[in-house]
């Protein structure tokens, strides 16, 4: 089956906001914030809105998307009994409105991934499995389904379950037959010499993470280190649809990676920016690396994979304002 057949699929979702754009806009976009270095970029609105706007295609993307848990239930955090909701864009949704919310921004996504790129997409058994039949209706190829194992998770507030300690991540690469990198010698030493398996146990947020506010649904910095370092080369640009706090993008930037993510809520994308800044103090940047043991692990074998090569093309970016450029 062709590439085209699976961009072309008519998913029978709201037309309005689901058809491409009849132009792509040219201009450059305004952006929230961008750094110094231009390796850090934040767009402050709807993810569905601001894809469309500009041509640019990324080596990686990673999505938290909303699980749709706000249920009006408890749970504990730093031992005590806290609501599950998060927002109103975490209300759940209905199984047909939860699949074509998955469909739409996947879509939007693929056309702003490269070929031989990949997309990581967090989750749990809530959306999990509307995402996968997303991708694979899109004709993404996945790759593997990691499995989070939190070594610290919280306690079940009702104890008549399982205490709830595992998220899932799916990995998927853009086309079926287009090669897509992984640095399979990185993953083997910094586990020990030993192929990596698809079980990662990985602690959760840490209290130095929250440093610059609290995102309600916050990744930790280990796991994006991993995801990134295992999935892209020094230099290349990762997309995150949903920033939250920006963790892919300080991750992506400890790394020698670039960044741009979008944010609907200004006050979270206030928090990205508060945290970019926060490690332009090199006493910080270098705590920060020091703290997540895959860094540390990966220094004492590919120094390289930290270094970029290339000069940044910024009069190309299309989501710097012209006078930045």
């Amino acid at each position: 089956m062709s590439d085209a057949h699976f961009v072309d699929v008519d998913f029978n979702i709201n037309k309005a906001s689901c058809e491409p754009p009849l132009t792509l806009h040219q201009e450059k976009v305004l952006p929230y914030y961008t750094s110094k270095t231009h390796d850090f970029n934040l767009l402050n609105g709807d993810t569905f809105e601001l894809l469309p706007q500009f041509n640019f295609q990324f080596d990686m993307i990673f999505a938290d998307p909303p699980y749709f848990l706000s249920n009006n239930g408890f749970t504990i955090q730093n031992g005590k009994v806290v609501s599950v909701n998060k927002g109103d864009w975490d209300k759940g949704l209905s199984p047909k409105e939860m699949n074509d919310f998955n469909l739409r921004w996947i879509s939007l996504c693929r056309d702003k991934l490269k070929d031989n790129g990949t997309i990581w997409i967090s989750g749990t058994y809530h959306n999990i499995f509307s995402v996968a039949n997303a991708l694979t209706q899109l004709g993404f190829k996945i790759l593997n389904v990691v499995t989070w194992a939190k070594t610290n998770p919280p306690p079940n507030v009702s104890c008549r379950y399982f205490t709830y300690s595992t998220e899932f991540i799916i990995w998927a690469r853009k086309k079926e037959k287009v090669a897509h990198y992984y640095n399979y010698e990185l993953m083997k030493h910094i586990n020990g010499d030993k192929q990596m398996r698809d079980v990662w146990n990985l602690p959760a947020i840490a209290q130095w993470e929250k440093s610059c506010g609290k995102h309600p649904t916050q990744k930790p910095l280990c796991v994006l280190s991993r995801i990134i370092m295992a999935s892209t080369k020094p230099g290349a640009w990762i997309l995150d649809p949903f920033a939250g706090s920006s963790t892919t993008g300080i991750a992506s930037n400890l790394l020698g990676r670039r960044y741009l993510g979008i944010e609907r809520e200004e006050a979270f994308a206030l928090m990205g920016r508060k945290r970019r800044e926060e490690i332009e103090n090199i006493s910080t940047y270098k705590s920060f690396r020091r703290k997540i043991a895959d860094i540390v692990k990966a220094e004492d074998t590919q120094t390289e994979c930290f270094i970029m090569k290339e000069d940044l093309p910024v009069e190309d970016l299309p989501f710097l304002c012209d006078d930045e450029g």
